[in-house]
């Protein structure tokens, strides 16, 4: 992702423009938390909480969210190299080493 911000720097046609970089692979919340409790091998107890819990009135959000690359893909050719499963590892490994480092 860096790269990609690199070469939107580097590119006339990106100042002023917003770009989704990331995946484009969608997955729900719940499978994304079954998918980390997996990963983490944790035990934790998954936690439903109602819409209206959640939120404050008035707030209304997005019910899909999968991100729209094309318009960076055709700017600067961003493909993600990185899948779903590869991104919570990194992020796993990452917070495991802050969790080492506070206790030391």
């Amino acid at each position: 992702m860096v790269e990609a911000l690199l070469k939107l720097m580097d590119h006339d046609q990106a100042v002023g423009q917003v770009f989704n970089i990331g995946s484009n692979q969608e997955i729900s919340i719940l499978s994304l938390a079954e998918r980390v409790k997996e990963l983490t091998q944790s035990a934790s107890e998954i936690v439903y909480v109602s819409y209206d819990e959640a939120y404050e009135e008035g707030f209304e959000d997005m019910p899909r969210r999968v991100p729209d690359i094309s318009k960076i893909s055709a700017l600067v050719g961003f493909r993600p190299k990185m899948g779903l499963d590869g991104i919570l590892e990194s992020v796993i490994d990452y917070q495991s080493g802050r969790r080492a480092d506070a206790t030391d």
